[in-house]
């Protein structure tokens, strides 16, 4: 009994070290980032083979094309882990009128998908969502304008301006594409960021009464929505028909169990299942790879959110608590509102789930900001400390 408690204590310590360890958040971050993407990859590849085969002739096109998206991106987060903070402080300007500029394009040239018009074609098969990238936008310029405030504000009122305008303008245009999910998510970014900035709760108490009230008043001016909601509240009222999609992901992850059918051999993939590769992979991963599967993609998303909002409360810098925030938000209410909505806790939004749907608009900006992140993370005092006596150590190894 006494080797069993050494033994267990031993095992406490040396977790409690990792974590302790000033590069843990670092190390948290880009491995749980760079895990999700890889299950994203082979999830896609095994998720959309059947679509591709019907649309392009190659069951591997959609992978490809998630491929190389996930090359772009992860190049971009490597340049973005290796730029400053006043980096990003210096952009922030620049980023925002480009989200604007193209906020507003997409409603002069973008075209419709989905009955959504939030796309802007730029060549070929390739397309860009605005809205995406109006995300990171938000986040660091948003970011940037609380960070200058927090030093000498008297009253917490003060704080609002000009984040709340700029971010209901933002949420305005994106609604104006049809592009409810990503409205919502606009939304929990900004609060998030004047969480962390002090603003008190009643302000969010108000403002979730107002967003109940808007959002109740938009579903009854537009009928799909409303059937959204109806399908949720009852799935099986109209299970050949709006409930279609999710009886069908609720039968995948039935179906799956503890280990799952098999890696490529789900059944609703081949036609059943709408968006299979996009907003509902998570019930392809619960298929073919059953509970075990399910709860791997639950305890990454974990770790993330944990390293995230635990570099939120360390740093000292206001901008990168803020920011910080604003992008752990982002991923973290993402995750839930689309695992949410395929378990049928939510209503369907149309968000995919960060690093594994498929998708370059969504993948890219998401893993820049994951950059970022690492850039926050790796500056941190006791990580510069660390990460110079390591080159030291590999330059003296050298000779």
């Amino acid at each position: 009994m006494t080797a069993t408690k050494t033994v267990k204590r031993i095992k406490e310590n040396r977790v409690k070290y990792l974590l302790d360890h000033p590069l843990s958040t670092y190390y948290l971050i880009g491995g749980a980032s760079v895990l999700l993407l890889l299950l994203g990859l082979v999830m896609v590849l095994s998720a959309s083979s059947i679509e591709s085969f019907k649309t392009f002739g190659s069951s591997y096109t959609l992978f490809q094309r998630q491929a190389l998206f996930g090359v772009i991106g992860l190049v971009g987060l490597y340049f973005a882990a290796r730029t400053s903070i006043q980096f990003w402080r210096g952009i922030s300007k620049w980023l925002f009128i480009g989200a604007v500029v193209m906020l507003i394009a997409v409603l002069v040239i973008g075209v419709s998908v989905a009955g959504q018009r939030n796309w802007i074609e730029i060549f070929g098969p390739f397309r860009v969502q605005p809205s995406e990238f109006a995300k990171i936008a938000l986040v660091v310029w948003g970011s940037d304008q609380l960070a200058k405030r927090v030093s000498y504000y008297r009253e917490w009122k003060e704080l609002l301006f000009p984040l709340v305008p700029v971010a209901s303008i933002f949420m305005i245009l994106v609604l104006m594409e049809g592009d409810f999910g990503n409205t919502f998510m606009l939304a929990a970014i900004m609060c998030g960021m004047l969480f962390v900035a002090g603003v008190p709760g009643r302000f969010f108490a108000g403002f979730a009464v107002f967003s109940i009230v808007g959002v109740w008043v938009l579903t009854l001016a537009a009928p799909y929505r409303m059937e959204r909601i109806t399908s949720w509240l009852n799935p099986n009222s109209d299970p050949l028909g709006i409930g279609w999609q999710l009886s069908q992901g609720h039968f995948a992850l039935g179906t799956g169990g503890v280990l799952g059918v098999g890696l490529g051999a789900s059944r609703e993939k081949w036609g059943a299942l709408p968006e299979a590769h996009t907003d509902f992979i998570f019930s392809v991963i619960g298929e073919e790879l059953g509970l075990i599967g399910t709860l791997s993609v639950l305890l990454l998303f974990g770790l993330l959110a944990f390293a995230i909002f635990r570099l939120t409360r360390t740093s000292v810098d206001p901008f990168v608590r803020i920011a910080s925030a604003g992008v752990g938000c982002w991923v973290v209410v993402q995750a839930i509102v689309n695992i949410g909505a395929v378990l049928g806790l939510l209503p369907i939004t149309g968000v995919p789930l960060p690093f594994v749907s498929y998708g370059g608009s969504s993948l890219v900006p998401t893993l820049a900001a994951v950059g970022m992140l690492l850039c926050f993370a790796r500056n941190e005092p006791g990580a510069r400390q660390s990460l110079r006596r390591r080159q030291t150590a590999r330059s003296l190894a050298r000779r």
